[in-house]
């Protein structure tokens, strides 16, 4: 059934479009606007590379129910082919998609995983279009939150002043840094080599190529920390830098490629997400994929191929079949039975942390086993708690906080806080802060996650609330009386994910990213997920992979029939 208020709740592709492309014109690139409207566009539709009912009683195997595999068997469908979804999860869908309820009526939740779609990622809405979900907006980053570092407490503000005036004499910055406002030296810092580089070769950052620009490549054989030192920055600039911005802190011995592409599209800028969990998204796909007649196909709903769910199903092997001509998967149900079956292609939409385990005959070309063995996945963990009131909500001295995320030296760099409140009036009894709201106790990246979380659980769990109190100058054991119940997930522990995602070591883009992207098995084996994507990380990466690999076999299937 037709959502009758989606156009009235969600932006239109002419106000997202406004919104980009007025955030780049205050940031000095109005010029990239077309190239990064068309470099994150869905790829082309799959009716491009091959007829209606081409893939009739072509079999596909697809490994992992994340958005990624979702998103090629959704499109794979619509060919005709008959689909087979492996996923060793068996109590949920959506892969590093993740929201938890705390309760039946599904009106408190938080998320594990992504939490969060740029107006900027048209992949992404084109599917939130397709399904017609309801999103809202995100409130900015810095909107009136705590920066808690050094011992220091403050309250973020536009201008960066509270941090020039209250931080730097924590820090032994120059006296060049320390007659220079925090928010130049921020932009500085982060957007130097992005504007180095010209309009064309920019669009670099947005591509998968066989061979990159020198002046491009370099840049990302740089770590985050290797480009401040060589732009000058003193290590004390550095470390408040890392401090006011756990993000840049936790990954400063990554590719500064990473910052190159969050800063090109603007990605932490006019942020939504969608209404009653962000795994509306997977739930979407599913129901379609469940249906006789989905409504956001346009042709008859009888040419559509049939869609099996292996839930619980853990491929093991992958091996090329030269009698059959297929690939057989080798797959383990929960009691351990062993089953093999084989398929025409087949697409691999899992992290190449846990294809590391899964045995293949004959190997993957030598360049792909590499990169199974050597991407970085960076560690995450979230700790999210279902609170009797909204303490942050309390008046204070200085306003009040409803929406955003303070940031912190400690070990959760940051807490953020539900967005549900901002548009209240002060009426509304439903918007007082003495109702209860769930909040994210600790979402932090690298280090600290694997150091907070790799310990006892009551142990991590003290230390994340009493992290929370000190932010918030809280006595401690406050919120012992306030906490209702709270959940975490270590995303290197989840054993199906094993890290939270993809995020390059300095070269590992020029040495990886285009072969990650080639099939194997000559041309029976596709590749998918947000590894395989300029947008690691983000709902955009999985879903243009999935819609790529999806036209790459319709492509490979219309040139062998």
């Amino acid at each position: 059934m037709a959502n009758q208020d989606y156009d009235s709740i969600n932006p239109t592709t002419e106000k997202r479009h406004r919104q980009l492309l007025e955030a780049l014109d205050r940031n000095g690139r109005a010029e990239d606007f077309e190239n990064i409207v068309k470099l994150l566009s869905p790829p082309p539709d799959i009716f491009q590379f091959a007829p209606l009912r081409a893939l009739t009683n072509v079999k596909i195997g697809i490994i992992g129910a994340g958005l990624a595999g979702l998103c090629a068997a959704h499109e794979l469908r619509k060919l005709g082919a008959e689909i087979a979804i492996y996923d060793a999860e068996k109590e949920r869908i959506g892969g590093r998609v993740f929201t938890y309820y705390f309760d039946r009526s599904k009106q408190y939740y938080g998320e594990f995983g992504s939490s969060c779609i740029p107006v900027s990622h048209e992949t992404a809405w084109h599917y939130i279009d397709l399904f017609q979900l309801n999103t809202e907006s995100l409130p900015s980053l810095r909107y009136n939150n705590f920066i808690y570092a050094n011992g220091a407490r403050l309250r973020q503000d536009q201008t960066g002043e509270n941090i020039t005036d209250q931080l730097y004499p924590y820090y032994e910055l120059t006296e060049k840094e320390r007659n220079t406002p925090w928010n130049k030296i921020a932009h500085f810092a982060a957007n130097t080599m992005l504007n180095g580089l010209s309009p064309q070769l920019r669009t670099e950052i947005l591509q998968i190529l066989p061979e990159y620009s020198e002046e491009y490549a370099a840049i990302t054989r740089l770590s985050n920390r290797r480009v401040f030192e060589l732009l000058g920055l003193s290590q004390g600039a550095i470390d408040l830098l890392s401090a006011v911005d756990p993000f840049i802190g936790s990954i400063l011995n990554v590719s500064h490629d990473k910052l190159l592409s969050s800063n090109y599209s603007l990605d932490f800028m006019n942020q939504y997400c969608i209404r009653e969990g962000m795994v509306q998204l997977p739930y979407a796909f599913y129901d379609s994929l469940m249906s006789d007649d989905p409504l956001e196909f346009e042709p008859p709903s009888y040419f559509l191929g049939k869609v099996d769910f292996r839930f619980g199903q853990a491929v093991t092997g992958i091996s090329e079949n030269l009698h059959t001509g297929q690939v057989d998967l080798l797959s383990r149900n929960p009691k351990g039975a062993e089953s093999s079956e084989g398929f025409d292609y087949v697409i691999c939409a899992i992290p190449f942390s846990t294809l590391r385990e899964v045995s293949m005959s004959p190997f993957f070309s030598n360049r792909k086993l590499q990169a199974i063995k050597e991407l970085n996945y960076i560690d995450a963990q979230k700790t999210i708690s279902l609170c009797k009131k909204r303490f942050w909500e309390e008046d204070t001295d200085s306003g009040n906080m409803n929406g955003g995320i303070s940031v912190t030296d400690l070990p959760i760099q940051s807490i953020l806080y539900p967005p549900d409140h901002i548009t209240c009036s002060d009426q509304e009894e439903s918007c007082s802060s003495d109702v209860p709201g769930v909040l994210v106790m600790s979402s932090n990246l690298g280090q600290d996650s694997l150091r907070v979380s790799n310990q006892a659980v009551n142990r991590y769990y003290q230390l994340i609330k009493h992290n929370v109190e000190e932010v918030h100058g809280l006595p401690e054991d406050y919120l012992d009386s306030i906490i209702q119940s709270h959940q975490t997930v270590h995303w290197s522990n989840e054993h199906w994910s094993r890290g939270a995602f993809y995020m390059g070591y300095p070269g590992q883009k020029m040495n990886f990213a285009y072969s990650v992207q080639q099939p194997e098995y000559h041309g029976k084996v596709f590749f998918a997920g947000e590894h395989t994507s300029t947008k690691p990380g983000w709902i955009q990466g999985a879903l243009s992979s999935g819609k790529s690999a999806a036209n790459q076999v319709a492509m490979r299937a219309a040139q062998t029939k």
